[in-house]
């Protein structure tokens, strides 16, 4: 540790769909969260690592918080107040655009009375009717009086420097607890994963909502330094199956294509991805495919 290093846990919660993977990539400059329209898509917590001169910012990116009606609902939720314990900082992310609605409410009312300082940042800002913005960051700071409050799009990057210099200056003097060229502490094999999953949401969005998992079965380097890998897209019907594979099986080599590309392109060597898929009827009550994820198994 130098005299000058800083260091610290900045936990980024919010609704579905308020834009929180698309802010932490934003904030640590490369892919290290899924990104999709649709709500929910980040399941499990995840840390990118963002570096500001001599301050290296810790991000949580947790599953978006909402009324649970599922075991897998109840322990996305669970995910995320836990990666908010022991935080320098927690991050309100709300949609700009979407405004001040219940679930944001619902979400405020369990921050108040918490010790850590609460920044609110309303995103997409881009897209949003810019005189309802102070509108909605007027109504936000009556409920819960924010430390700070930021305006920025994640997509486009506006105000994005900004926050990550309020980021940096608001953390704690300490050591780096990763090296400068980790930008996640998620594992190769588990980016796999996800990076197939994301382009499963991608393409099939509306045909197959959260009836789907990936299982990374195998994940291994190969002599020539390229990496072989073998996934189980896990479905809950045989119809699943068939809109996953598509017609002739067209659809699954374009998720595979372009996923493997993706990969290739974060791992900096070749990646060599085989697919499957497999009907499992009530995965998501089974306890190794949390494990899998990354989530606890909740009662």
């Amino acid at each position: 540790m130098t005299e000058q290093q800083k260091c610290g846990l900045v936990t980024v919660v919010g609704a579905p769909n308020a834009g929180k993977s698309t802010l932490v990539n934003a904030l640590v400059g490369q892919k290290v969260a899924i990104v999709s329209p649709k709500a929910q898509t980040t399941r499990a917590r995840l840390m990118g690592v963002a570096l500001q001169d001599m301050t290296q910012i810790l991000l949580v990116d947790t599953p978006g918080i909402f009324e649970p009606k599922r075991r897998l609902d109840r322990a996305m939720v669970a995910a995320a107040w836990g990666g908010a314990e022991g935080a320098d900082l927690i991050a309100l992310v709300v949609d700009g655009k979407g405004g001040v609605g219940g679930k944001v409410t619902t979400i405020i009312e369990s921050l108040v009375g918490r010790p850590e300082p609460i920044y609110l940042i309303l995103n997409k800002v881009d897209v949003a009717d810019k005189p309802r913005l102070l509108l909605h960051a007027e109504r936000l700071n009556a409920l819960l009086p924010f430390a700070e409050t930021f305006f920025v799009s994640a997509a486009t990057g506006d105000g994005v420097p900004e926050l990550k210099n309020a980021f940096a200056a608001a953390m704690p003097a300490g050591p780096w607890h990763y090296p400068e060229d980790q930008v996640s502490d998620a594992s190769e094999r588990s980016l796999a994963s996800e990076v197939t999953r994301e382009q499963l949401y991608l393409q099939l969005h509306a045909e197959l909502p959260y009836a789907s998992t990936i299982e990374t079965e195998t994940y291994a380097e190969r002599e020539d330094g390229s990496v072989e890998i073998h996934q189980q897209i896990l479905v809950e019907r045989p119809t699943q199956r068939a809109i996953v594979l598509g017609k002739g099986g067209a659809r699954i080599r374009e998720i595979g294509a372009r996923a493997r590309a993706e990969l290739a392109g974060i791992m900096g060597k070749p990646v060599h991805l085989y697919l499957h898929v497999k009907v499992k009827p009530g995965w998501d009550e089974d306890r190794d495919t949390y494990r899998d994820i990354g989530l606890d198994w909740v009662e």
